[in-house]
């Protein structure tokens, strides 16, 4: 194998398993430690840098990065990163004195922007900056989207909301509210410089079964609409015995609101076995905890209507194959119900999209849109988040939005759409002495931290009482003990290693072996562990001094203790701290955070 080259900044993000498997790359580890040093206000900014909305993700985000955690390899449970980001907002004060200046003159380019989702105030975040003007279109009186429209009060408070989307709204964009767009094609007549669509995936899919028409009064809900007249106060009560079809995120939400507006009888009807659904554990878990009862291999038959009103459900009763992808129905069975929720996903829909713009429409009638722009074939309008690639979650909404403003950054200055600057990086020697080091290496043996729920008995007096409360200082302070620091990287001189041994005898998890060099199925299958992980690279050092044998570290295996540079008697490894520099389109954006190092 060729020398591993260290020097391109992707090579360490891809060892930081927890920003690298983040859609908008947080630095995780660097916003932990400066939580633990008590600097909330900087962990906060650290955040919101890459994520925009952290008191709004340490709620709701799907967390893409804890499967990745390191420490998950340790000891089975990840760091509970997505709680700590909810700790650095919570206890954070006023940061938008250290945001950017808004620039009292304007570029003098107007940016539309279609929605006041996530991905739509992230592209005005960056812009704003860099003096251009941003209308926002909002079909709504409020901002924020599906987060306010599907994400009910009990996950995501409303305090919380307003106030990570005002401190956008506050850079001075003209939002204009109860404003749908009818006609891109006169929005393309008005002066704008360029156009971006964040309007989400906002229609549920239906369920076409032989009875859904009949009734005449609807106790059929579709999952996102019903949500929404939650939301906005247009519904207050549902009738005891509710079915919920569909097992997704949404479907939790409606169960769990169903609750909380008189249902006792509350039942998820699922097709599949439980490890197919798509819902979070830790959402079905709060479910099953309010008394949600979810049924598993029953697919929906028709809807039961007796004398025009709703009476119950028929169901098959299915027995799958071992993969789940073959059924054979063993029974039929009909489950007595009042209101029947219709959560099996959402799509798009843009109705309001003249078709003769030259802006194309591919499979599923979605827009061509270019994965990395965001660009359409309409070359000023940029699209974003679920309205870009259909439905997934906020934290891909939002670094969406960071790319698009790039492109559009970029379309107004003539600047080619494809020409995207390149990461950088920094790395610096966390070397104090001779055997002491600028970071905490121990391994601190603490389990993962339960998160606090108010009692099962109060959260269903109102539906915007928030359910969980949050860490306290001691689980805080026992949570951010378990990262392991994984942005602190072993960095290794070829030149200076004596082949001693020392490194490889001390380290606790065997990744490092010496080796001859090879090909990379031949190398892998010499090393001192096993190295099972093949999607994670190998380090593979120039051919040693002594020998011409090649150092080889494992980068799966590594847990970053840092003993190896301790150990080694001429520094030929060292512990070094990586910060990924993400450019943005607004690269003054935030004042960057001083020292991220643990004292």
């Amino acid at each position: 194998m060729e020398p591993t080259n260290d020097q391109d900044p992707n090579y360490y993000h891809q060892v930081v398993d927890c920003q690298w498997a983040c859609p908008a790359h947080t630095d995780v580890p660097g916003y932990i430690r400066l939580i633990a040093q008590g600097r909330f206000d900087d962990a906060y900014l650290l955040n919101r840098e890459s994520n925009v909305f952290p008191g709004i993700l340490g709620r709701t985000c799907d967390r893409p990065c804890e499967p990745a955690c390191r420490r998950g390899r340790v000891d089975g449970s990840p760091v509970a990163i997505c709680r700590l980001k909810r700790v650095a907002a919570d206890l954070s004060e006023d940061i938008t004195e250290r945001l950017a200046p808004i620039p009292a003159t304007k570029n003098g380019k107007r940016i539309a922007c279609i929605g006041a989702g996530p991905s739509s105030l992230t592209v005005a975040n960056d812009l704003m900056p860099l003096g251009y003007e941003v209308v926002m279109f909002e079909q709504y009186t409020k901002p924020g989207g599906l987060m306010r429209s599907n994400i009910p009060e009990f996950r995501l408070p409303d305090r919380v909301l307003d106030n990570e989307t005002q401190v956008i709204l506050d850079m001075g964009v003209e939002i204009r509210y109860n404003s749908p767009i009818s006609s891109l094609r006169s929005l393309l007549n008005e002066e704008f410089d360029a156009i971006f669509v964040g309007v989400g995936a906002p229609r549920g899919k239906e369920l076409e079964l032989a009875g859904r028409h009949d009734e005449i009064d609807s106790h059929i809900h579709i999952g996102i609409d019903w949500l929404e007249s939650v939301a906005f106060g247009h519904l207050e009560r549902i009738g005891e015995r509710v079915l919920i079809i569909g097992v997704g995120n949404t479907a939790m939400d409606c169960c769990r609101s169903s609750r909380r507006l008189g249902g006792t009888d509350i039942k998820v009807m699922a097709r599949r076995p439980r490890e197919f659904f798509k819902a979070s554990p830790w959402e079905l878990e709060d479910a099953e905890e309010e008394g949600v009862e979810i049924v598993v291999n029953h697919a929906p038959k028709r809807f039961v209507i007796e004398d025009g009103r709703l009476v119950g459900m028929e169901f098959d009763v299915l027995e799958w194959d071992d993969g789940a992808v073959n059924a054979t129905v063993v029974d039929t069975v009909t489950i007595a119900c009042d209101d029947v929720i219709l959560a099996i996903g959402q799509e798009n829909a843009f109705p309001w999209i003249e078709r003769d713009l030259g802006l194309e429409f591919g499979k599923w009638d979605m827009p061509v849109v270019d994965s990395t722009t965001l660009q359409s074939t309409l070359p000023k309008v940029f699209f974003g988040g679920d309205a870009a690639f259909g439905p997934k979650n906020i934290i891909w909404a939002v670094a969406h939005g960071h790319q698009a403003a790039i492109s559009i950054d970029n379309f107004c200055n003539d600047v080619p759409v494809n020409e995207r600057p390149a990461p950088t990086m920094t790395t610096v020697s966390q070397k104090m002495g001779m055997s002491e080091w600028s970071y905490h290496n121990d391994y601190n043996p603490s389990s993962r931290q339960q998160m606090t729920h108010i009692e099962l008995t109060k959260r269903f007096a109102s539906i915007d009482l928030e359910v969980e409360l949050g860490f306290d200082a001691e689980q805080t302070a026992r949570e951010v003990q378990r990262c392991l620091n994984c942005d602190v990287q072993t960095a290794f001189q070829t030149p200076l290693c004596i082949e001693c041994d020392a490194c490889i005898d001390i380290c606790p998890v065997q990744c490092l072996t010496i080796t001859h060099n090879g090909e990379e199925s031949d190398l892998r299958s010499r090393l001192s562990a096993p190295s099972t992980n093949l999607d994670q690279a190998l380090y593979v050092s120039g051919a040693l001094p002594q020998t011409g044998r090649v150092m080889v570290k494992d980068e799966n295996v590594c847990v970053h203790c840092g003993l190896c540079a301790e150990r080694c008697p001429t520094s030929a490894w060292d512990m070094e701290l990586f910060n990924l520099q993400i450019p943005y389109a607004a690269s003054a954006n935030f004042i960057k955070i001083p020292s991220r190092s643990r004292s």
